[in-house]
């Protein structure tokens, strides 16, 4: 069976993304949540060149509770950490222009005071956009699956202990025509590390590493239900053929804009 591609036939193409994992102080989650998707989520991505779509989702703790491996390296070896996931799509063609955009605003932000240092980045990195197909026959094009409103989103992290190639081989020749139908993932996105640059504040610099990996499934169904029926069984198979080791599982609810939903269970 063959998966059908999940991009759009019309000019608009993802090309990178922006993946920021963050973890709020504790005490601080509602000013931070108020703060992020009313200010910084437009004023710190969305209003910047290239920046077509974004999207924000978290983690409840008892959505936490189900993340692998239980001490998932992404995360600092803290399954707890890692409460709010926001993702941006950049343009194929212009992740440069988007950086450099992105590079001065959030200096400038810094300047005025529109930051809040109420949070801790768990992994805020770079990611090119490799391939994404989708479950049904007419999918959701990946670069509307931020504007989609799908009910969740569930990521899979690794670094390949074999060939890429035969990482994606698996994935798309094995594993996932199988998984996917009837799942609760209507559609997969595959990511490879990109460098970050050096002088983001207060986010470690990444170099390029071609063995890391990075899958979005994007959920149409009750997260937590459509994690357990499709990620650790990813997960067993990629241990199971000596793949990839996995760096972090994790399901997310999709939030809710203008409220704080889900916020008070994330501790």
């Amino acid at each position: 069976m063959t998966l059908p591609d999940a991009t759009n036939d019309f000019p608009v193409h993802l090309g990178s993304m922006l993946f920021t994992l963050i973890e709020p102080h504790e005490g601080h989650e509602r000013d931070y949540n108020r703060w992020y998707e009313r200010d910084h989520f437009y004023a710190g991505c969305l209003v910047g060149e290239w920046n077509f779509a974004g999207g924000r989702f978290v983690a409840t703790a008892a959505l936490k509770r189900e993340r692998l491996p239980a001490a998932p390296p992404l995360t600092g070896g803290d399954g707890s950490r890692g409460s709010f996931l926001s993702l941006y799509w950049i343009h194929r063609g212009h992740h440069d222009d988007w950086a450099a955009w992105g590079g001065r605003t959030v200096k400038r932000l810094h300047a005025d005071d529109r930051m809040c240092p109420h949070r801790d980045h768990v992994h805020t990195k770079l990611y090119a956009f490799d391939w994404a197909l989708g479950r049904d026959p007419d999918p959701v094009p990946v670069e509307l699956a931020l504007d989609h409103p799908f009910r969740g989103l569930a990521v899979l992290a690794g670094t390949a202990t074999r060939s890429t190639a035969e990482v994606d081989a698996w994935f798309r020749d094995t594993a996932l025509p199988s998984a996917l139908p009837g799942s609760g993932a209507a559609l997969v996105a595959r990511f490879s590390l990109l460098p970050m640059p050096s002088d983001a504040p207060g986010v470690p610099p990444e170099t390029a590493d071609e063995g890391r990996f990075l899958h979005l499934y994007f959920l149409d169904a009750d997260p937590a239900e459509a994690y357990a029926g499709l990620l650790p069984g990813l997960v067993d198979g990629l241990e199971t053929e000596g793949l990839a080791e996995v760096e972090l599982a994790a399901p997310f609810h999709a939030t809710v804009p203008g409220t704080d939903r889900y916020v008070d269970e994330i501790r």
